[in-house]
C-alpha cells in the first residue's frame, strides 16, 4: 500500500522536477513536469477532481500518461510512486562536508531565468529559493552579446525589472526578496556588456568572462583586470571558465595573472564567485587558496539554469570549509541590507565612491 500524500498534485509535480534538476537529470525529463504543473495551475478543484475521476487528464496539454500517474496518485492522497522513487535516489545531501557554513548562507548571486538560457519562470525560481530557507536571490540573466543565451537587450531588461517588482509586491512581507541582477560579460577589451545607465538600475552585477577563453593571458589578465575595476561590478563570475565534467564536455581553464586578478578583486572590495555548479568547480582549488591568502571575499553562488540547482550551494559550501574561509568573507553569508550596501559602495556618485 502506498504512503499518504497530503500536498497535492502541483506540489507533487514541482517536486519531482526540482529533485530531476536537482540530480542533474537531462532537461527533457524535467520538461514534462513543469509543463504539467503550468497546465494544473488555473484549474479549479472541480474540474480537476472531474478530470480525474473520467480518466481525461492526458486530453489536457502538457500532461502525458507519466505525469497524469502522478497527478491521480496525489489526488487519492498516496504518495506517488515517481516521487517516491526520487525522493529515495536524490533527497540525500549532496555532499558531505559544508554544511554548519550552508547553514549561515542567506542568499545567492546568480541565478538564471527562462528570460535567457534558465528553464524556469522567475516566479519558480524565487518561490523554490524562499522554500530553500533563503533570504535573497538575484537574477543574473545573460547580457546581450551572449545570443546563444538568449542575453537581454536595455529594453528587455527594463520589462524583466517590473517583473521583479511584481513578485516581490506578490511576495510581501514573507521576508524574502528577489534582487534585481545581471551577469554581465566581460568584453574582449575589459569593457561591461550593458550600458552604464541599465547597471545603475541594478542591485547586483555579476562580471563574467563567456568569450574567447583561450586568449593570451596578458591580454586576459588586463581584460579581467579592467572589469574587476569598473565601479559596476560586484561579483568576478567562474573566473577560470573551466568545465570538469558535464554533459558539455570538459574545457581547460583560462590563462591569467590570478594575482594580478585577485589583487584588484582585494583593492576594489569585488567578491570572487565560488561558482557551486559541479561541472565547473571554479576557481580551482590552488587559486581559491590564493584568492584566500591574498584577502579577497567571495560569493558563494549557485549558477542555477533551473529551480532544483538552487541546492548545488551544497558544492560551493564544502569547498570553501575545505579552504578554510572564513563564512565573515562570504558575502552571501551577510543579511541583504549589509549586501546590498556592499553592492552600492563603488558605484558612481555614492558616498563612498566619493570618499
Amino acid at each position: 500500500m502506498s504512503a499518504l500524500y497530503s500536498a497535492g498534485p502541483v506540489a507533487a509535480l514541482r517536486r519531482i522536477a526540482f529533485l530531476l534538476e536537482r540530480g542533474r537529470e537531462d532537461s527533457y525529463k524535467v520538461k514534462a513536469f513543469r509543463s504539467a504543473t503550468a497546465t494544473l495551475l488555473p484549474l479549479s478543484a472541480a474540474d480537476l477532481a472531474a478530470h480525474v475521476a473520467n480518466g481525461t487528464l492526458t486530453t489536457l496539454p502538457g500532461i502525458g500518461a507519466s505525469t497524469a500517474k502522478v497527478i491521480v496518485q496525489a489526488v487519492q492522497g498516496e504518495m506517488p510512486d515517481r516521487l517516491a522513487d526520487l525522493e529515495e535516489k536524490y533527497a540525500a545531501p549532496m555532499v558531505a562536508g559544508g554544511r554548519d557554513l550552508l547553514a549561515l548562507v542567506r542568499g545567492d548571486l546568480h541565478s538564471h531565468s527562462d528570460w535567457s538560457d534558465g528553464g524556469s519562470p522567475i516566479e519558480e525560481m524565487a518561490m523554490t529559493a524562499m522554500e530553500l530557507g533563503r533570504e535573497y536571490l538575484v537574477l543574473t540573466d545573460h547580457s546581450p552579446r551572449l545570443t546563444i543565451a538568449h542575453g537581454l537587450s536595455a529594453e528587455r531588461l527594463t520589462r524583466q525589472l517590473d517583473v521583479v517588482d511584481a513578485v516581490n509586491a506578490h511576495l510581501g512581507s514573507s521576508g524574502f526578496r528577489l534582487l534585481r541582477g545581471i551577469e554581465v560579460d566581460i568584453l574582449d577589451n575589459g569593457a561591461l556588456d550593458q550600458t552604464d545607465t541599465m547597471l545603475a538600475q541594478l542591485e547586483v552585477r555579476v562580471a563574467s568572462v563567456h568569450s574567447k577563453l583561450a586568449m593570451d593571458a596578458d591580454a586576459m589578465t588586463r581584460r579581467m583586470v579592467a572589469a574587476v575595476r569598473n565601479p559596476f561590478t560586484n561579483v568576478l563570475g567562474h573566473c577560470t571558465g573551466r568545465l570538469v565534467t558535464g554533459n558539455r564536455g570538459t574545457r581547460p581553464q583560462s590563462r591569467f595573472d590570478a594575482r594580478a586578478v585577485f589583487e584588484a578583486c582585494a583593492e576594489e572590495g569585488v567578491a570572487v564567485e565560488i561558482n557551486s555548479r559541479p561541472e565547473r568547480r571554479d576557481p580551482p582549488t590552488r587559486l581559491l587558496e590564493l584568492a584566500r591568502d591574498i584577502g579577497c571575499v567571495f560569493s558563494i553562488d549557485s549558477d542555477a539554469h533551473a529551480p532544483g540547482q538552487l541546492d548545488f550551494l551544497a558544492y560551493g559550501c564544502e569547498r570553501a570549509e575545505q579552504a578554510g574561509i572564513d563564512p565573515e568573507r562570504i558575502v552571501t553569508t551577510w543579511p541583504v541590507d549589509r549586501l546590498l550596501a556592499w553592492a552600492a559602495a563603488r558605484l558612481p556618485g555614492s558616498a563612498a565612491a566619493n570618499k
